[in-house]
């Protein structure tokens, strides 16, 4: 066989995984414009439950919940946006799908089971960090940046001609009025649903790295004054100036950080329980500390 041969021969099973991720990236880019399209025929239902705090609040101070729109293509692409956001969420399942039929033969056993746990909690926690964003932050930093604008209870006289009410020569006080924009709204509402869906990831993040030894339970439990202060500047950073909204995400953030310890904790745990068994590892450290003699003073 020549050398041109061998190397011919060395690259079929390049161009046959490329051939498949082709496969996978058509499947996964079809998945993902079918979800897209479907989402876009009911866009407006979708935007309408994502403006809901803001409704609520506006209702709560007596004035009109509408949100308004200074461009001709504002609203189109808005929906757009929506649908491509909520598209990707959901055909997630089947690009993580394909993505895996992908990359599981290549994978050990061990390492399949090891891995296909994360892969199916990851969006689940990103579900959860997006709810709690959705049904608990965002109604209290709505209602903090609102707080700001004076309350008009009749907002409908305000554009079918407010001026009309007051006199000329009149001393009347500047108002402020909150004329929701939709792109506005909508990019606040997405922001505090992308940081906490992506703040949720924590547990997964670290336990993985556990996994693959690049973190240990007792060094997160020795860091934990320094992550108690990144935390506080992840709150301060993503959420309003708000010291309800910061506390609230100080706790969250720092509790899934001390159940990241525990699944460290517990992956350390069963490893160690592996290696025993398989006769790699026979005494802890702290046995081999205790059975090591004392060094004789003077030497």
């Amino acid at each position: 066989m020549t050398k041109k041969d061998e190397l011919q021969d060395s690259s079929a099973p390049l161009i046959e995984h490329l051939a498949e991720l082709r496969t996978r990236l058509i499947w996964s880019v079809l998945a993902f414009v079918i979800a897209m399209v479907a989402c876009f025929t009911v866009a407006e239902p979708i935007l309408e439950f994502l403006f809901q705090p803001i409704r609520n609040i506006l209702l709560e101070r007596g004035e009109d919940p509408r949100l308004i729109f200074t461009a001709p293509q504002e609203k189109f692409f808005t929906l757009i946006r929506v649908s491509v956001v909520v598209g990707f969420g959901l055909s997630f399942p089947v690009i993580a799908y394909q993505m895996w039929r992908f990359v599981a033969p290549g994978l050990y056993r061990s390492e399949k089971s090891a891995f296909l746990p994360f892969l199916v909690a990851s969006p689940l926690l990103f579900l959860a960090g997006a709810s709690f964003a959705h049904f608990v932050v965002t109604p209290l930093a709505m209602r903090f940046f609102i707080g700001f604008s004076d309350v008009i209870p009749a907002l409908t006289s305000l554009i079918t001609g407010m001026e009309a009410a007051v006199e000329p020569g009149t001393n009347e006080e500047l108002q402020t009025v909150f004329l929701g924009s939709v792109k506005e709204s909508l990019d606040l509402e997405l922001k505090f649903i992308f940081a906490f869906g992506i703040c949720f990831q924590l547990p997964v993040l670290l336990t993985l790295m556990g996994k693959a030894g690049l973190v240990s339970a007792e060094g997160l439990s020795n860091v934990r004054k320094y992550a108690v202060v990144g935390i506080l500047v992840l709150a301060a950073l993503v959420t309003p100036p708000d010291v309800i909204t910061q506390l609230i995400l100080f706790v969250v953030v720092y509790g899934l950080y001390e159940i990241s310890i525990q699944l460290v904790r517990m992956v350390e745990k069963k490893r160690d329980a592996e290696l025993r068994a398989e006769g790699i590892l026979v005494e802890d450290e702290e046995d081999l500390a205790d059975e090591e003699p004392a060094e004789e003073p003077g030497k």
